[in-house]
């Protein structure tokens, strides 16, 4: 069965602190955790570079949750590296060093035999490379959903205006949401969202959960309560992932199957948060996945 989604993002070997342990040159990026959660849903392919000290062994773990990895880049740039710890707000990322590497190196144009894929997920990275990759389908997918990160909120502002006007659906967290529309006020800036063209604004807020906006309603998505947090690093990417992927499992676009969509992705982030790297998401079911669901279910009953 040919790929159903395509995810593009970044793929890395990062070395990541917390307050409750570390790895270092374990696999990250934001390509590797939204494929991840995506596949759970969907038959997946991902789109990216690496360099020649990537794993092989990681290569085959992906593999083997069905990624397709045709489109994945080898660069002879070594791998992208990003180092970064979390203090106890482990919703802030504190970046010691980046170094873009392979990254660099990034296609810029979709595979010939990946062009028809019918849903896509962009991750953050530069705007310019996101609208490239979303040109080159063949014609635009049923759904294009994208992420963005401060870094280019503040560096190519308008560009990521565009971008959130070109997407269906552009991610984003109650940080960027507030920096890219100058507002401390997340209605306020759901709103410009929404006068992007687009039908649903959908703002991330860490371990607080999501909320939803449409032209005439609200939804709010709480955080799973985790009591085993190790590293949140990808929770947003894999959010991203399982969204887009439980989307193109139902091919349903009505309000009613967006709020189960935010609930449903908002269960793959909690689970990803319970491990570093992206081990938790290799050993989930989505049987998994939509038990916690109903957990989260229960949370707002009242």
């Amino acid at each position: 069965m040919s790929s159903k989604v395509l995810v593009a993002g970044s793929i890395s070997l990062d070395d990541v602190r917390t307050p409750f342990g570390e790895v270092r040159e374990e696999i990250g990026g934001s390509g590797t955790f939204a494929a991840l959660a995506c596949s759970l849903f969907s038959k997946t392919a991902l789109m990216g570079a690496i360099g020649s000290d990537f794993p092989q062994s990681k290569i085959d773990l992906l593999e083997s949750k069905g990624i397709d990895l045709s489109a994945v880049m080898k660069s002879s740039k070594p791998t992208m590296r990003w180092v970064a710890h979390y203090d106890f707000d482990i919703n802030i990322a504190h970046t010691d060093s980046f170094t873009a590497n392979s990254l660099e190196d990034m296609p810029l144009e979709v595979p010939i035999n990946l062009r028809n894929t019918k849903y896509a997920f962009l991750g953050n990275f530069s705007p310019s490379v996101q609208k490239s990759i979303l040109s080159s389908f063949e014609k635009k997918p049923l759904l294009a959903v994208s992420d963005t990160m401060n870094y280019y909120i503040e560096s190519e502002k308008s560009s990521v205006l565009e971008m959130v006007k070109f997407a269906d659906i552009a991610l984003m967290n109650d940080a960027e949401a507030r920096e890219l529309f100058n507002t401390p006020n997340l209605v306020l800036a759901a709103r410009e969202i929404l006068k992007l063209d687009s039908k649903f604004a959908i703002i991330k807020k860490g371990e607080h959960g999501c909320v939803l906006f449409s032209e005439k309603n609200y939804f709010s998505c709480p955080g799973y309560p985790l009591e085993n947090v190790k590293d949140p690093t990808g929770c947003g990417d894999s959010f991203a992932g399982a969204l887009i992927g439980y989307f193109a499992s139902t091919e349903d676009f009505s309000e009613k199957n967006v709020r189960k969509a935010i609930v449903v992705a908002s269960a793959v982030a909690s689970f990803n948060a319970e491990s570093f790297s992206f081990y938790k998401l290799t050993e989930i079911t989505k049987k998994d996945v939509m038990n916690r669901v109903k957990e989260l279910k229960e949370f707002g009953r009242f």
